[in-house]
């Protein structure tokens, strides 16, 4: 599945997913999601592990963010390195240290 990320609204993220259905029809499928913390960025390392894989993004600066996702999901996604992505950040609270 090939996924193009945009956002359409300044008071709400929506992502723009485009797919590749297999009889080559193409559709478009808008989500809005609550996150408010969405970087762009690029695939900069994809480690595959036996479950999970480890997925470096480099967003703007070189600041690194590490996700691990399921490694089917890696898969469905077809995450590989200079892949344009957005890492989207939805938590409940932040720590802070000194």
């Amino acid at each position: 599945m090939d996924l193009k990320f945009c956002d359409k609204s300044p008071n709400f993220n929506n992502i723009l997913m485009k797919a590749l259905l297999a009889d080559l029809s193409i559709f478009y499928i808008m989500v809005e999601i609550s996150a408010r913390n969405v970087l762009k960025g690029k695939v900069k390392k994809v480690v595959p592990g036996a479950v999970n894989s480890e997925i470096t993004i480099e967003i703007a600066g070189g600041i690194e963010i590490v996700s691990i996702i399921t490694k089917s999901s890696a898969e469905r996604l077809g995450l590989k390195e200079g892949k344009e992505v957005s890492a989207v950040i939805k938590a409940s609270n932040v720590m802070v240290a000194l």
